[in-house]
């Protein structure tokens, strides 16, 4: 396999594909809670200054009203999705009145369930669809769940790239069969290897005690009213987030575009026993979901990688795939990390890219289903484990410990590190790669060790740490000036988003149930 990478690589120099990683698009969505001054998560309704939540195009909500997400537009310029990111940040500060935004992917201090408010979207079809979702999520998953907060990564190979990579693959397949299946080659190495990005970015070693009140787990108490496992990476990425029988049980497939769109549409349209004796509306006639099915959409399946292409209004996500094939990849493994303003940085970007393209260019063989209960299993013992670097992980069969497979995986990238440097100038990309190094060399460097660090070394609890984060970078943001150029543009983006669902709500439409059956039909 490594002969496979590095034949691959030495193509890639022989050829004119180098340049082209120039043109490289890279975006970022960030989630984080709105809280109040006592930490609590916000009450109020996602702020109209930031314009409409169903319609704005780069502020919105995820789940519950309170979590915002950010969504920074695909650029080539790698400084622009930071600078974009801080701008929003910023912007943002100056609307909400005292309330701030939490720092960590686990949430802060909640109460019940019920405390927990579902995202608003309006009265049009759609707006009801997207509220009727997250309703039957909280059903499904409980609502604390979805306060849980992430940094998804979008990234796509430019076209030109991909011409000369199917000449040199030998592949006869038109352009963008070609372009599909190596998007697909690439997320079975990243299910293969994520691991690796959940120890070097893992934030969420601890949490808030009241995130699982009630409900069993093995975590330790300490550092007042706060969970934790010693060694732990992102409690995030474990199952103390989605419990679900029915969705643990799904095997999707990653082979390839047709076996992915056929075992997701599958779920998406088989009844699940425990969903149907939920009912789909209540006694009064309201939803409770959007259907009593495994999957209500796409978007329920839980993945750390997902293969995407831009949809057209009303057009489920598998459809558009079948229809146009894959475009990007959207990166979901990600914690924010509550040292960073905008809970990512430029070293981290540059190191997504690496591992990107090293699991493209790495030979992929399709993934069994011992292949991704062995991928499942790492995971598991890195989220729990990880910062013990001895911990044993499965490699094809083979234990072998982290510490020894990560080096061996980033030194893999070296050439990939040099590949990039070559094509932007510099030496950034083998420093990204050397920064991570370090982290594998010294488990405390990690985010997740530094946070535990702070939790020993001040003798605080996670909501203090968190709050204290919270604090400083609200600071950082009303600190900063606001470029008047943005401001003009979000104004005019948030009353142009307010004017466009109050159109969108004017309109005679058909009742919502017909909207539904239109819109599984396809």
């Amino acid at each position: 396999m490594t002969d496979t990478l590095s034949q691959r690589i030495q193509a890639l120099l022989d050829s004119d594909a180098a340049a082209t990683l120039a043109d490289i698009h890279r975006g970022i969505e960030k989630e984080s809670l709105r809280i109040n001054e006592q930490g609590t998560l916000a009450r109020t309704p996602h702020p109209r200054e930031l314009g409409s939540a169903l319609t704005h195009p780069y502020i919105t909500t995820d789940y519950s009203e309170a979590l915002l997400e950010f969504i920074t537009p695909p650029t080539t310029c790698l400084r622009r999705p930071i600078e974009f990111l801080e701008q929003l940040h910023r912007y943002t500060y100056r609307h909400i009145d005292d309330e701030l935004l939490w720092v960590n992917s686990m949430p802060c201090m909640i109460g019940e369930d019920r405390d927990v408010p579902v995202a608003e979207y309006g009265s049009s079809n759609v707006g009801r669809m997207k509220h009727v979702y997250r309703i039957g999520l909280g059903h499904r998953y409980g609502r604390k769940m979805q306060t849980i907060a992430g940094i998804h990564y979008n990234f796509s190979f430019p076209e030109e790239f991909w011409r000369i990579n199917r000449e040199l693959e030998g592949d006869d397949r038109p352009l963008q069969e070609h372009i599909s299946q190596r998007y697909f080659d690439l997320t079975r190495n990243f299910q293969r290897y994520s691991w690796l990005l959940v120890y070097l970015f893992g934030a969420s070693p601890a949490l808030c005690a009241s995130f699982l009140a009630g409900r069993e787990h093995h975590l330790l108490e300490r550092f007042d009213h706060s969970l934790y496992t010693p060694n732990a990476t992102s409690l995030r990425m474990s199952d103390l987030g989605y419990q679900n029988n029915a969705q643990s049980s799904l095997a999707i497939s990653y082979n390839n575009l047709r076996e992915y769109v056929d075992t997701l549409t599958h779920a998406i349209k088989t009844p699940e026993p425990a969903y149907e004796k939920l009912g789909v509306r209540d006694a009064n006639g309201d939803y409770r979901q959007l259907n009593a099915n495994i999957l209500q959409i796409e978007n329920e399946y839980y993945s750390s990688i997902r293969p995407k292409r831009t949809i057209n209004k009303g057009e489920r996500p598998t459809l558009a795939l079948q229809r146009r094939g894959v475009e990007y990849i959207e990166i979901r493994a990600l914690d924010l990390n509550p040292f960073e303003p905008v809970g990512i940085n430029q070293q981290d970007m540059r190191f997504l890219d690496l591992f990107a393209t090293y699991c493209l260019l790495r030979e992929s063989p399709r993934l069994e289903r011992c292949d991704l209960n062995a991928s499942k299993e790492n995971l598991r013992r890195v989220v729990y484990q990880g910062r013990d670097t001895s911990v044993q992980l499965d490699n094809w069969g083979k234990a072998v410990s982290l510490r020894e497979w990560g080096l061996e995986k980033l030194d893999q990238m070296a050439p990939i590190a040099e590949l990039f440097d070559r094509c932007h100038g510099g030496g950034d990309y083998a420093r990204a790669l050397e920064v991570q190094r370090e982290k594998i060399r010294t488990p405390d460097a990690t985010p997740s060790g530094r946070i535990l660090d702070t939790l020993e070394s001040h003798d605080q609890g996670f909501f203090q740490f968190a709050m204290n984060q919270a604090l400083a970078h609200r600071d950082h943001f009303l600190g900063e000036n606001l470029d008047p150029a943005v401001d003009r543009e979000l104004r005019r983006a948030a009353e142009t988003s307010l004017a466009e669902q109050t159109e969108c709500e004017a309109r005679s439409e058909m009742p919502f149930d017909q909207y539904l059956d239109a819109y599984f039909r396809g």
